[in-house]
């Protein structure tokens, strides 16, 4: 598998180190609580847990569920995260700024996540620009690029963590890590993946440390739901109507083993 050779040079350092969990934010609170309450487990390995989902921010006004869901994690030292989008660098910075102070007011967050985040050596300027602005708003700032994919080596210098990789178990089994990576420590790299089938968790763990990320979030979700109402109806012909497909969101529930999940999370798994 192309992971074995791709990655043999970090696996040498850091194959014992432990790993730790990046939460990429579920559902809105008041539809997610189970999922919002299970994170308050008394040494879960939490790196980071995000605010605002995948696409969201803020708000218009401060919202007592995300409130209440940020609390008891703040008080047990868990990292928060405020969600912004970068919109491919194209986010105007006064835009940009105006949610993270209201992320900072309103939910004392330790940082942001920035989605949509450039990876090409075009957008390193905006991408500086931006990360540079943010750390004025609050000492000690925790920046996580999520690029979903290896960038130019230049951004490692704007954010503490990257996130190399987000996508299916399906790529993610044969992805190659970049070579430059291997001049940085592992907690300088996150992994998120959906579609991991249980008797692959071990697998996907291993790659992970090959690779030499240290953060890492796995899930059997996946990106798509059937929309079964449809797939009833008969078309014209007398035939089944074909089954469609709407994009959700693989990160908004817990993934179904997810106590597995945690209780593998520690030192390396065993070859």
């Amino acid at each position: 598998m192309s992971h074995l050779t791709s990655g043999h040079r970090r696996f040498l350092a850091t194959g014992k180190a432990p790993l730790r969990l990046g939460v990429p934010g579920f559902a809105h609170p008041l539809v997610a609580p189970a999922e919002w309450g299970r994170l308050q487990r008394a040494g879960l390995p939490l790196d980071w847990v995000v605010l605002g989902g995948a696409g969201g921010g803020p708000g218009s006004r401060p919202d007592p569920y995300w409130r209440a869901a940020a609390a008891p994690l703040r008080e047990a030292g868990v990292r928060l995260l405020g969600h912004l989008d970068l919109a491919a660098g194209t986010r105007p910075l006064g835009e940009l700024l105006s949610d993270a102070q209201r992320f900072l007011n309103w939910y004392k967050v330790d940082g942001f996540a920035l989605g949509r985040c450039p990876a090409d050596a075009a957008g390193l300027r905006e991408t500086r620009r931006a990360a540079g602005a943010l750390r004025t708003l609050r000492d000690g700032t925790h920046l996580v690029l999520l690029h979903g994919t290896h960038p130019c080596p230049g951004y490692a210098s704007l954010a503490d963590q990257l996130v190399t990789f987000a996508g299916p178990w399906s790529a993610y089994r044969w992805s190659q890590v970049a070579e430059w990576t291997a001049d940085h420590p592992p907690e300088r790299f996150c992994h998120l993946v959906y579609a991991v089938p249980r008797p692959h968790l071990d697998e996907a763990m291993r790659i992970a440390r090959w690779q030499g990320a240290g953060t890492v979030f796995f899930t059997d979700r996946t990106n798509h739901a059937s929309r079964t109402g449809r797939a009833r109806r008969v078309s014209r012909t007398g035939r089944a109507a074909p089954l469609t497909f709407v994009r959700v969101d693989p990160w908004e529930s817990l993934p179904g083993y997810w106590d597995d999940f945690v209780s593998r999370i520690g030192p390396g798994v065993s070859e």
